[in-house]
């Protein structure tokens, strides 16, 4: 060990970041431990100390973190107090570039001491004003946290995090160069609101069946993925290349993206839309070439409705660089209604369909839905694979025995791109 070149040492120790690989290092070499505190990043797993009191735990953690001459990156998963916290923040604050940080050992149990100890765990956050990246889990928060500006904060990731509206708005207030958002599990608001120069990548998943709204203007969004919200709104100037929207439960009532001339992929999932939310949305999407469709139903009331009937040709005419395309079967079955082949005829060309799948949720309608696979296998000349989903479907009377075999059939006589799950 002692004639190891000192840059493979750094290299090696550089690769380590779990605190108990960090303790046992020391035990290697003389060198190895003197070597140890130049180690850049301390990552303290759930259970590293078993079932040890906070205050060892605590001790244990702030030996090591002391002990790093220029920590860089810090992820703590075990308990730990917020008075020790704030204290490892405060000696490394000029160093510290990444933090994240698991909150809930404190506050599983809602009453007020553990809300008010959450609360000041976010608050000493504050002390690391060069902060590039931060991760919280199981945040409180309740109350807006004490934040002036991280000017240098790039990407903040919250993940099972109770808020309110204006707790969250001011906590974003303090991030205003971020290019990465991510709002993972969180609950408890009626409204987003978003309003970022930077931001290019933002991942919302809500929870609750509530009503919920998004807005957000940040002219280099390039890549939005939401799960949770009715109305969505996004400003006009944007750069969005990819859109993946979904409501688990309850409806998608509104959605107005704007001018959608950059987007590729786009998914849009859920129980029930309004056929004039996905509509616009399908309208403005002229230059996708992936897309996924998993809505259900459609319909601005209770009501649950099919589709309306969607002209093939017109679509695909509208959707010329479109190359993968995942259809569940309330869209196949628009697809295949009694007009929908109305305008079809020899010249008509789907030019880059390479990959199609398609959900079939009912054997109903069955002549029309054969006609329909069998018109985009005729005329997609570049598709490559044509896959049939079909282990779902309701009726299990003969009917659904008599369109399988059809299937299985039409599956043969094109088994070259079409295969059946």
């Amino acid at each position: 060990m002692d004639s190891m070149p000192e840059a493979i040492v750094q290299h090696i120790l550089s690769q380590i970041s779990n605190a108990r690989d960090i303790a046992v290092s020391k035990c290697v070499s003389m060198r190895w431990k003197d070597s140890v505190p130049y180690i850049p990043s301390l990552y303290f797993p759930r259970n590293v100390f078993g079932r040890s009191i906070l205050e060892q735990t605590d001790a244990s953690i702030g030996r090591m973190i002391l002990a790093a001459l220029r920590l860089e990156e810090l992820v703590i998963y075990c308990p730990f107090s917020a008075a020790s916290l704030a204290m490892w923040l405060s000696h490394k604050s000029s160093s510290l570039r990444r933090l994240e940080l698991r909150m809930d050992n404190l506050t599983s149990d809602n009453n007020q001491d553990s809300v008010e100890s959450a609360t000041t765990k976010l608050d000493c956050i504050e002390l690391v004003k060069g902060l590039e990246s931060l991760k919280l889990w199981g945040v409180c928060l309740i109350n807006s946290p004490k934040w002036t500006a991280f000017d240098h904060l790039l990407k903040l990731e919250i993940v099972g995090a109770g808020l309110k509206d204006q707790s969250l708005f001011d906590a974003l207030q303090a991030c205003p160069n971020l290019t990465d958002l991510a709002l993972l599990g969180c609950e408890g608001v009626s409204s987003v609101n978003i309003k970022m120069n930077k931001l290019k990548n933002c991942r919302l998943d809500f929870l609750g069946a509530g009503h919920c709204l998004l807005s957000i203007i940040s002219p280099k969004l390039q890549v939005l993925d939401i799960q949770g919200f009715n109305w969505i709104e996004v400003n006009y100037n944007h750069c969005l290349r990819s859109v993946s929207i979904s409501k688990v439960s309850g409806r998608v009532y509104k959605v107005d993206l704007g001018k959608l001339d950059s987007l590729e992929y786009l998914s849009v999932r859920g129980v029930q839309w309004s056929w004039n939310a996905l509509h616009s949305v399908l309208t403005l999407a002229t230059e996708v070439k992936h897309l996924v469709m998993k809505v259900e139903f459609c319909g601005d009331l209770d009501k649950l409705l099919p589709f309306p009937l969607v002209d093939l040709v017109e679509f695909f005419n509208h959707h010329p660089k479109l190359c993968s395309f995942e259809i569940h079967g309330a869209m196949f079955a628009a697809l295949c209604q009694k007009d929908s082949l109305r305008n079809l005829d020899s010249n008509f060309k789907i030019p880059c369909l390479e990959q199609l799948i398609i959900t079939v949720r009912s054997p109903l309608n069955a002549e029309q839905k054969l006609n329909t696979l069998e018109s985009l296998v005729k005329h997609s000349k570049n598709l490559k694979k044509l896959g049939i989903r079909i282990s779902q479907m309701r009726n299990c009377q003969d009917i659904a025995d008599d369109f399988f075999e059809e299937i299985c059939g039409f599956a043969y006589m094109n088994n070259k791109v079409v295969y059946i799950e």
